[in-house]
């Protein structure tokens, strides 16, 4: 049995979480809904303000699965409660970022300007032209957005130009020296 899967998830006010027959997870809260359908064999059990996943039985893949499901069911939770944010700094002479219509405009360095399409779940806000900040409630989308921005112009190690997650470290290295 997993040690993750064991713990039990709280669920905070005005979230509520329901499981229908095909084991398809729906959990709903203030900020929005979110539906995952949890793999057979593990099951979710609701308890006076609590939830917990339940494996059915010792097979490999359902104890592989079974800290996933809670840690995806945790996070479904937090997400409908709280949400999630990442925010990124763009460092570079010129560099810059703004919200349009078709997405997110980048202009980066390039010969073009480099346009993000942001999807509809999502809210993505820039401040000082310079700081992305990308709000949702789908931890792994909020995530994967903020990873494909910083894989136009990952920060680079000479000058530190480029696009970093805030408060991320950028190692430095020295450039060529004169003898």
């Amino acid at each position: 049995m997993s040690r993750i899967g064991k713990k039990q998830i709280s669920l905070p006010e005005k979230v509520e979480v329901k499981v229908s027959g095909d084991n398809n997870v729906v959990v709903e809260g203030p900020k929005g809904k979110l539906e995952w359908i949890m793999p057979a064999g593990l099951t979710l059990e609701s308890e006076d303000g609590s939830v917990a996943i339940k494996c059915d039985s010792e097979d490999r893949k359902l104890r592989a699965m079974h800290g996933t499901a809670r840690a995806l069911v945790s996070n479904m939770i937090e997400g409908v409660s709280a949400g999630f944010v990442r925010e990124l700094e763009i460092q570079g002479v010129g560099f810059r970022a703004k919200v349009e219509k078709a997405g997110l405009d980048l202009n980066l360095g390039f010969s073009h300007p480099v346009v993000h399409p942001i999807p509809s779940e999502l809210t993505v806000t820039v401040e000082e032209n310079t700081k992305i900040k990308v709000e949702g409630i789908d931890k792994q989308q909020v995530g994967q957005f903020a990873s494909d921005i910083r894989s136009y112009y990952p920060p680079e190690p000479y000058k530190g130009k480029g696009i970093r997650y805030k408060g991320e470290y950028v190692r430095r290295k020295q450039g060529k020296s004169v003898k």
